[in-house]
């Protein structure tokens, strides 16, 4: 059954990646608030079209997921069977809850299907780890949405830390404040899985190998008027770690309040060396128009989820390259997130093996 597998994955890889006849058909499973933006972005890809999508029924969140299929020019699937079982899908992004990302991977990685799954990849490292096992097993790609590194301003960042451009990197700070209102944070884990998971595989591929060793952190809920906290779901923390170079990061989250100050924290990033520093903010490309839970429409936020799609598609699936930011960096980042969660929970600084 596994050789199966293997041998019709192989042949479908060597066709995909060899000028395929038709677009590589994609299909999604989720059709939440993201979807919107995988859907831009697969409709931008060159050489892929969107088959389909299925939703859970009853879903509060997708009241009707047929017109969302319509709207996004494919068709509803009745199960998520029959969505990998399809002939036209060759690649699914899986965009449930991240407690089912591993449920729904496996199932279409099983069909011979590629995969690309949102962050986090999954519930733990060892569902991560069980991605990584299984997409070997069946020999296809599983790609995590690590969007926020598909920017080429942090391109350019690594390109200067790996090159000694910056020299010896002695610290980086990412920061996130932007405003989530109580039905968006009713429906999600807390800060620190939601954007935690961003600002880790950010800082993690930035770094290369120079792995996190001591974390300490921090978290807080905060209740009033403007912040809609609904339960102890944490909205905002701190997580500061050292790495083996010695080098002190220091990561910053926020649902509770935007930062419309000058210069503002919206999401930035700075990274100071010994011979130089560089800085990155949402900030400098800006719409004054709401997106989602945003305030403003922050560029480089839809552009990223594009350049995602397109990296999957045109150079994981197409070309057989690899993601920027892998299932490893995935399951190094829930490590640096447990971490923390043992760190306040404690009251004290936890060693990262």
């Amino acid at each position: 059954m596994a050789a199966a597998r293997r041998l019709a994955s192989a042949s479908r890889m060597l066709s995909s990646r060899a000028a395929p006849a038709r677009p590589l058909g994609v299909a999604f499973i989720g059709a939440g608030d993201i979807s919107k933006l995988h859907a831009e972005g697969i409709r931008k890809c060159k050489g892929a079209r969107f088959v389909g999508l299925w939703n859970r029924p009853n879903c509060p969140v997708v009241p009707d997921p047929a017109a969302r299929a319509t709207e996004y020019g494919g068709k509803l699937f009745g199960t998520a069977q029959a969505l990998c079982a399809d002939p036209d899908v060759d690649a699914v992004v899986v965009l449930t809850n991240f407690e089912t990302h591993l449920q729904y991977a496996k199932l279409a990685m099983d069909c011979g299907k590629h995969v690309l799954v949102e962050k986090p990849a999954a519930a733990s490292v060892a569902e991560m780890e069980e991605l990584k096992r299984h997409a070997a097993l069946c020999g296809v790609s599983c790609m995590p949405v690590h969007n926020y590194v598909y920017e080429p301003h942090l391109w350019r960042t690594r390109q200067m830390i790996e090159d000694g451009t910056l020299g010896a990197v002695h610290c980086i700070y990412v920061m996130y404040n932007i405003y989530h209102p109580e039905d968006v944070c009713g429906r999600l884990p807390g800060v620190v899985r939601q954007i935690g998971t961003h600002h880790a595989y950010t800082v993690l591929y930035l770094l290369g190998d120079d792995a996190p060793t001591l974390v300490s952190a921090f978290r807080s809920t905060l209740r009033d008027e403007t912040t809609g906290i609904a339960d102890d779901r944490e909205n905002l923390a701190v997580i500061t770690f050292t790495t083996k170079s010695g080098a002190i990061v220091h990561l910053q989250l926020n649902f509770a309040s935007d930062d419309h100050s000058s210069d503002a924290w919206s999401f930035y990033v700075k990274v100071i060396g010994s011979r130089g520093a560089t800085r990155y903010s949402y900030n400098d490309w800006v719409q004054n128009a709401r997106t989602m839970v945003h305030s403003h429409t922050y560029e480089p936020y839809p552009h990223t989820i594009t350049a995602t799609d397109e990296h999957f598609v045109e150079r994981v699936i197409q070309r057989g390259e690899q993601p920027l930011s892998t299932l490893d960096h995935a399951i190094t980042a829930q490590k640096l997130l447990d971490a923390a969660e043992q760190s306040w929970t404690e009251r004290r600084h936890i060693t990262i093996e």
